[in-house]
Protein backbone atom coordinates (compact mmCIF):
# COMPACT_ATOMS: atom_id res chain seq x y z
CA UNK A 1 0.00 0.00 0.00
CA UNK A 2 1.62 3.25 -0.92
CA UNK A 3 1.21 5.89 1.89
CA UNK A 4 1.10 9.59 0.77
CA UNK A 5 2.59 11.79 3.06
CA UNK A 6 1.31 15.74 3.20
CA UNK A 7 3.41 17.87 1.02
CA UNK A 8 4.63 20.93 1.21
CA UNK A 9 2.01 23.61 0.04
CA UNK A 10 2.39 25.35 -3.50
CA UNK A 11 4.70 28.49 -2.83
CA UNK A 12 6.31 27.95 0.06
CA UNK A 13 9.75 27.53 -1.83
CA UNK A 14 10.96 29.78 -4.15
CA UNK A 15 11.82 27.07 -6.39
CA UNK A 16 8.87 25.89 -8.68
CA UNK A 17 9.94 22.34 -9.31
CA UNK A 18 9.26 22.29 -5.22
CA UNK A 19 5.42 22.22 -5.84
CA UNK A 20 3.02 20.10 -4.35
CA UNK A 21 3.58 16.21 -5.70
CA UNK A 22 6.62 17.34 -7.97
CA UNK A 23 9.97 16.39 -8.16
CA UNK A 24 11.12 16.29 -4.49
CA UNK A 25 7.60 17.65 -2.91
CA UNK A 26 5.65 14.29 -2.17
CA UNK A 27 7.26 12.20 -5.03
CA UNK A 28 7.95 8.32 -4.55
CA UNK A 29 12.02 7.55 -4.33
CA UNK A 30 13.15 3.88 -4.36
CA UNK A 31 16.58 4.73 -3.18
CA UNK A 32 14.68 5.98 0.00
CA UNK A 33 12.66 3.08 0.25
CA UNK A 34 15.66 0.66 -0.58
CA UNK A 35 17.73 2.47 2.78
CA UNK A 36 14.44 2.09 4.80
CA UNK A 37 13.60 -1.53 3.95
CA UNK A 38 17.26 -2.14 4.68
CA UNK A 39 16.75 -0.25 8.26
CA UNK A 40 13.53 -2.63 8.76
CA UNK A 41 15.04 -5.69 8.22
CA UNK A 42 18.37 -4.71 10.70
CA UNK A 43 15.79 -4.30 13.02
CA UNK A 44 13.85 -7.39 12.46
CA UNK A 45 10.58 -6.23 11.30
CA UNK A 46 11.09 -8.13 8.38
CA UNK A 47 7.38 -9.05 7.10
CA UNK A 48 6.90 -5.22 6.89
CA UNK A 49 9.92 -5.07 5.22
CA UNK A 50 8.92 -7.69 2.63
CA UNK A 51 5.38 -6.12 2.06
CA UNK A 52 7.47 -2.73 1.31
CA UNK A 53 9.67 -4.34 -0.64
CA UNK A 54 7.15 -5.93 -3.10
CA UNK A 55 5.66 -2.58 -5.35
CA UNK A 56 9.05 -1.49 -5.60
CA UNK A 57 10.85 -4.69 -6.87
CA UNK A 58 7.77 -4.89 -9.20
CA UNK A 59 8.19 -1.36 -10.40
CA UNK A 60 11.77 -2.01 -10.96
CA UNK A 61 11.07 -4.98 -13.14
CA UNK A 62 8.65 -3.05 -15.09
CA UNK A 63 10.69 0.16 -15.41
CA UNK A 64 14.24 -0.38 -14.62
CA UNK A 65 15.75 1.30 -12.12
CA UNK A 66 13.87 4.75 -12.50
CA UNK A 67 14.67 7.98 -10.36
CA UNK A 68 11.40 8.64 -8.82
CA UNK A 69 7.59 8.06 -9.49
CA UNK A 70 4.63 10.90 -9.20
CA UNK A 71 1.37 10.78 -7.60
CA UNK A 72 -0.13 8.68 -10.80
CA UNK A 73 2.94 5.82 -10.16
CA UNK A 74 4.16 7.02 -13.43
CA UNK A 75 8.09 7.04 -13.43
CA UNK A 76 9.68 10.53 -13.81
CA UNK A 77 13.58 11.23 -14.24
CA UNK A 78 16.52 9.32 -14.72
CA UNK A 79 16.08 5.64 -16.55
CA UNK A 80 19.53 4.53 -14.65
CA UNK A 81 18.94 6.04 -11.64
CA UNK A 82 22.37 3.83 -9.57
CA UNK A 83 20.45 4.81 -6.22
CA UNK A 84 17.62 2.96 -6.76
CA UNK A 85 19.51 0.50 -7.91
CA UNK A 86 22.16 0.70 -5.18
CA UNK A 87 19.85 0.81 -2.45
CA UNK A 88 16.91 -1.64 -3.05
CA UNK A 89 19.95 -4.10 -4.44
CA UNK A 90 21.31 -4.08 -0.63
CA UNK A 91 17.68 -4.34 1.01
CA UNK A 92 17.56 -7.16 -1.06
CA UNK A 93 20.44 -8.86 -0.29
CA UNK A 94 19.32 -8.42 3.40
CA UNK A 95 16.43 -9.68 3.47
CA UNK A 96 18.48 -12.88 1.22
CA UNK A 97 20.68 -13.30 4.09
CA UNK A 98 17.62 -13.31 6.75
CA UNK A 99 16.07 -15.69 4.96
CA UNK A 100 19.81 -17.87 4.97
CA UNK A 101 19.91 -17.30 8.49
CA UNK A 102 16.14 -18.47 9.57
CA UNK A 103 16.00 -21.37 7.00
CA UNK A 104 12.84 -23.27 7.42
CA UNK A 105 11.18 -20.30 8.81
CA UNK A 106 8.17 -18.90 6.61
CA UNK A 107 8.61 -15.62 4.87
CA UNK A 108 6.01 -13.17 5.25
Amino acid sequence: MVQHHPVYPEGLFKNPQVRPFGYQNGGDWTWFGGRTIQQLVRYGRVAEACEDAGPMVTRALRDGFVEWYDVYNRPQGSREFRGAAGTLGQAIVLLQAWAREHAGANLP
